[in-house]
């Protein structure tokens, strides 16, 4: 064909990208195009993160030959109207799993068709396996992770594509201006981009990854890869990166971690109501307390570990996967509140806000999604003396109980009074016996 449209979704990276690799492929022109939707209400650390990915792609692609076409508006409307105008005879896109993407793509298949335009949607960008490819007995989708797990590894992984040589676009496309510079993120929100998704991945390939079985739920030990919000927006390939880590030091239980995210994945799509919806619906009832739902946001609990948790979330737009499991188990085990308020609130802060996993993730530590222990209950003061013993994750983000030392430091309130008051630091908003 003549020309094709690459409509840039959550994929930002210009290798092992199989809709950029399917257009130039079967192409003599591609238009790779990226749209800003106004109607998808995007909080400021992902923001920030997708301008910055979004610019490091446009780079690529012109050292390449070709550019990142950028408009804002409703992609559907943007990419047919391209590609009328350069007269496309296709439409490529990535598949993907959420609601939003499933009403685009069935809006793009009806324009598509209209105009006469085929539409490709391309499996594989977002996970190891695609969703669907692996079904159980008698299902639609595994509801239980350690039987998918099986399936994932036994599953045969496609070949992942290279970067294309050079892209040739059509003469006369204004490319359109950046997204625009986003202010008031986490201070320590990291960049965005492939660039610096690979690098991360070099790093963490090279080194960390021989320690993660051992260290990955150390909580001072930043023992984890960083790459989520990298993986959420497609600026590194999962598949990729499963394929370089699988055989090496650590790389079997690293996997284990990106087949979690795949399993997500595939629930979100036999159930897209991951994010507003009781995965098990059953008969729950939750607490209103909005003043412990505040203490929880702000980091002001009065329990460190959790404290500790919400306020890294705060700063740095990423918690430690550990302490995510610490702060969901209290809002909703502990303090009885419906995970919906602290799922809006990850959603709010995460640079790695993922529905399916965002998502999927508070309903299993909630009892309401895929946990096949639903009455499970994590003591935080017993993950605080497991995975953060001498205080350090503590110290780091709660400066108030800097100069405690352990155990006093999971437990302030067992101080005396006259000490407590000098820390500064809140009474706990609910009584935690030190046995629990």
């Amino acid at each position: 064909m003549d020309v094709a449209i690459v409509l840039f979704t959550r994929d930002l990276r210009v290798r092992d990208n199989p809709a950029l690799a399917s257009a130039c492929a079967n192409a003599r022109a591609v238009v790779p195009l990226f749209v800003t939707d106004p109607a998808l209400a995007v909080p400021r650390n992902r923001a920030r993160f997708l301008a910055d990915s979004v610019a490091v792609l446009r780079q690529e692609l012109r050292e390449l030959g070709g550019d990142l076409i950028i408009r804002h508006g409703d992609p559907v409307a943007e990419a047919i109207g391209i590609a009328t105008r350069v007269g496309a005879q296709a439409i490529v896109v990535a598949g993907d799993v959420t609601r939003y993407a499933a009403r685009r793509r069935e809006r793009l298949d009806r324009e598509s068709a209209r105009h006469r335009i085929a539409l490709e949607v391309t499996p594989g960008s977002h996970a190891v396996v695609t969703p669907g490819d692996l079904r159980p007995a008698g299902g639609d989708h595994y509801q239980v992770f350690t039987p998918y797990w099986r399936a994932w590894r036994a599953a045969a992984w496609r070949q992942p594509h290279p970067a294309p040589s050079a892209i040739s676009l059509p003469e006369g496309i204004e490319p359109g201006g950046l997204p625009a510079a986003v202010s008031g993120c986490s201070p320590a929100l990291v960049p965005g981009g492939e660039r610096a998704g690979l690098d991360l991945v070099r790093r963490w390939l090279d080194g960390p990854l021989t320690g993660y079985g051992d260290k990955r739920d150390a909580l001072a030990a930043d023992a984890t890869s960083r790459l989520s919000a990298y993986l959420r927006f497609g600026c590194v390939s999962p598949l990729e990166l499963a394929s370089a880590a699988l055989d090496r030091p650590g790389g079997a239980e690293y996997c284990r971690q990106l087949a979690w995210r795949d399993f997500f994945h595939q629930v979100t799509a036999a159930f897209p109501d991951m994010g507003c919806a009781d995965y098990r619906p059953g008969p729950r009832q939750w607490n209103a307390d909005q003043d412990a739902i505040d203490a929880w946001r702000t980091g002001h609990t009065g329990i460190p570990i959790v404290d500790a948790g919400m306020r890294q979330l705060a700063q740095e737009g990423f918690m430690h996967n550990r302490a995510r499991m610490i702060t969901a188990s209290f809002l909703t085990r502990t303090l009885g509140i419906d995970w919906r308020h602290g799922y809006r609130h990850f959603a709010e802060l995460l640079a790695d806000g993922d529905v399916a996993n965002n998502a999927g993730n508070w309903q299993w530590v909630a009892g309401t999604g895929n946990s096949t222990r639903p009455g499970r209950v994590l003591s935080p003061l017993r993950q605080a003396a497991r995975f953060d013993r001498d205080g350090e994750y503590v110290r780091r983000y709660v400066p108030e109980l800097a100069a405690l030392t352990a155990p006093h430091i999971h437990t302030p309130w067992q101080l005396p009074e006259t000490r407590r008051r000098q820390l500064h630091y809140p009474n706990p908003i609910i009584e935690l016996p030190v046995s629990h």
